[in-house]
């Protein structure tokens, strides 16, 4: 596993010094990768864990380097004997400037987060839909003149809550609104 890895990190770095100068910015990108969240949505003090997973998106043709982006991330974990399996589908703007070969990017998007009825702590039942909102950045380096290497991350933010017998909501103390979330991965540009 190792080899391998250390065998794409070899391909990306030659791949990026071999690289000739774009000629001009592309219109659409294509994303896609690995995603990491901070926290599982259960993780209460003292029980916090992480979730892995992907993150995939498009944005479109740009009008002053400012891009329509969206975005969907998906990741699996277990905490406090709960299933943790959240998924976010969001959409909103991305500003990028070039910065010699490199381009630099921020973004913001807003919407829609759901996941499993039986996520709380001990596979308890909360609520399936939430709002969510990401701000962020990265920084994509060139490998081809179609393809580069993207590293973002940001601030996310999402409300899911606990529902009784009665299947009325509240929230236990110490349950995360706030997140991070890091993502690497190629972009594919057209």
């Amino acid at each position: 596993m190792h080899s391998r890895l250390f065998s794409l990190l070899a391909l990306v770095c030659l791949s990026s010094a071999l690289y000739a100068q774009k000629e001009k910015p592309e219109n659409h990108q294509v994303y896609g990768g690995y995603s990491f969240l901070s926290n599982s949505l259960n993780g209460v003090p003292g029980a916090r864990q992480g979730l892995n997973g992907f993150d995939a998106g498009i944005a479109f043709s740009p009008w002053h380097n400012l891009r329509f982006k969206i975005d969907t991330s998906a990741y699996r974990g277990t905490n406090l004997g709960a299933p943790q399996h959240p998924y976010f589908i969001m959409g909103g703007a991305q500003y990028s400037h070039r910065l010699g070969r490199e381009t630099v990017f921020v973004e913001g998007m807003g919407g829609d987060g759901g996941i499993n009825k039986n996520w709380g702590a001990g596979a308890t039942t909360g609520e399936t839909a939430s709002f969510a909102a990401l701000m962020g950045g990265g920084l994509d380096t060139p490998l081809t003149r179609r393809i580069a290497f993207r590293v973002s991350g940001g601030y996310q933010y999402s409300y899911f809550a606990l529902v009784d017998k009665n299947l009325n909501p509240y929230r236990s103390p110490g349950l995360p609104t706030n997140f991070a979330r890091l993502s690497s991965g190629l972009v594919f540009q057209f």
